[in-house]
């Protein structure tokens, strides 16, 4: 890609700016290389002031969450380099998924630093300019579905902890292949019921038996290990 006339290509980057309070996203291209100074040599997770962005973007600041080459490797939070390295990445690393149990395999990954041949850059807006920003701001995309977690659903109606989480879950309608409607919701995780207070009581009371038995397995072999030598 490059200028109409230009013997030499411009470079272009992508910026996908997302605004959680709506839900809502923007891809815009950026050629400019002045405005692509502004998140040269800022590591992920940095803030970064994007008035130069244009004048809807004034007063807005923007989280780095992370970003592509124009090969496709990721940023990788913690690599203190601007270029591309090989690491080997274990289960639970970021950038990398294992496909066998103990698996672990070196992986081309980028730093955290932004440099020139990033292609695709990912920013959250953490503050908001006076000016609405079309299709970011000024548009709310609902959620499509609701919290799972028991914690997650009594914050999100501020609910005590006496009042009945299962009332509160949010339902959605689908339709079937045969035009038929029915709610789904999904099964509440970490939710204290009566019988898992007794399934835990349970297994500490099997605990304390087993601890009971072997403190007296061992007064006995201490006492018969004493006859023997008297």
């Amino acid at each position: 890609s490059g200028i109409p006339g230009s013997l030499y290509p411009v470079a272009i980057m992508k910026l996908n700016i997302a605004y959680p309070v709506t839900g809502a996203n923007k891809m815009i291209d950026i050629t400019d290389p002045k405005i692509l100074s502004i998140f040269m040599d800022k590591r992920m997770s940095s803030e970064v002031a994007i008035d130069a962005l244009g004048e809807e973007f004034t007063g807005y600041v923007a989280k780095i969450g992370g970003g592509n080459d124009k090969q496709g490797f990721p940023m990788k939070q913690g690599v203190l380099v601007p270029g591309r390295v090989r690491l080997l990445l274990k289960e639970g690393s970021s950038c990398y998924r294992t496909r066998k149990d103990g698996e672990r395999r070196r992986k081309s990954v980028r730093g955290c630093i932004v440099a020139s041949d990033i292609s695709a850059l990912s920013l959250i807006i953490t503050k908001k300019g006076d000016a609405e920003i079309p299709g970011l701001t000024d548009v709310t995309i609902p959620r499509r579905l609701g919290p799972k977690r028991a914690g997650n659903i009594r914050k999100l109606f501020n609910l005590s902890a006496e009042d009945d989480v299962t009332k509160f879950v949010v339902r959605r309608v689908v339709v079937d292949k045969a035009g038929h409607k029915h709610s789904k919701a999904p099964k509440i995780q970490r939710l204290v019921t009566p019988a898992r207070v007794q399934r835990k009581r349970r297994e500490q009371a099997l605990k304390d038996k087993r601890g009971l038995k072997s403190r007296k397995e061992a007064e006995d072999y201490a006492a018969l290990i004493a006859s023997l030598r008297n």
